[in-house]
């Protein structure tokens, strides 16, 4: 078989590489085109996904009526250890930062744990802020829960700006992540 001519083989190569700009400029997405991490993911940078949950006491919780407010969402069960080493320190900022528009949700994953169970823990713990039972793991699977604790810090419109999986959380950070959402 014939090679072609040098001079044609640059066209060639021209030629295709001109194409190729061209279908990139043509496909390309435009602001507005896509969601822009505003669609419910549980992962930093995306729309946090909703759940209305009751505490023990039966009050019906909704996350996004908390919109406008900072919000830590905290997985837990009384028999995971790092989860009672980092509550006296998550009690402790909500008592500091409540006042200033900054909520909790400690989310128990009662489906893998049981309600005396969870209330003695927090009876022990004496913690203040919402105590919200997932019964069924609707919450635990909608925020594919691999690791006790896992928490997600929620800012004021919605979206996921960091998660921490396993424990302790340290206060320092708890503190920091806080402090930078509730001055946003």
């Amino acid at each position: 078989m014939k090679s072609l001519p040098a001079n044609t083989r640059i066209w060639l190569s021209a030629l295709v590489l001109i194409a190729g700009a061209a279908w990139i400029w043509v496909s390309r997405a435009t602001p507005g085109d896509t969601t822009a991490g505003k669609i419910p993911l549980p992962r930093q940078g995306f729309l946090a996904p909703d759940f209305s949950l009751q505490t023990a006491d039966g009050q019906d919780i909704r996350l996004s009526d908390l919109r406008g407010r900072p919000v830590l969402v905290n997985l837990w069960t009384s028999w995971c250890p790092p989860c009672r080493q980092e509550m006296p320190a998550m009690q402790q900022a909500y008592a500091d930062f409540h006042d200033q528009g900054f909520e909790i949700l400690a989310v128990n994953a009662t489906n893998q744990d049981n309600l005396p169970d969870a209330q003695q823990f927090a009876a022990d713990l004496s913690l203040t802020f919402p105590i919200l039972l997932d019964t069924q793991g609707e919450v635990s699977q909608l925020y594919q829960l691999r690791s006790l604790p896992t928490s997600f810090f929620i800012d004021r419109e919605g979206v996921i700006r960091e998660v921490v999986i396993g424990g302790p959380m340290s206060e320092a950070l708890l503190r920091i992540r806080i402090q930078e959402m509730l001055e946003e």
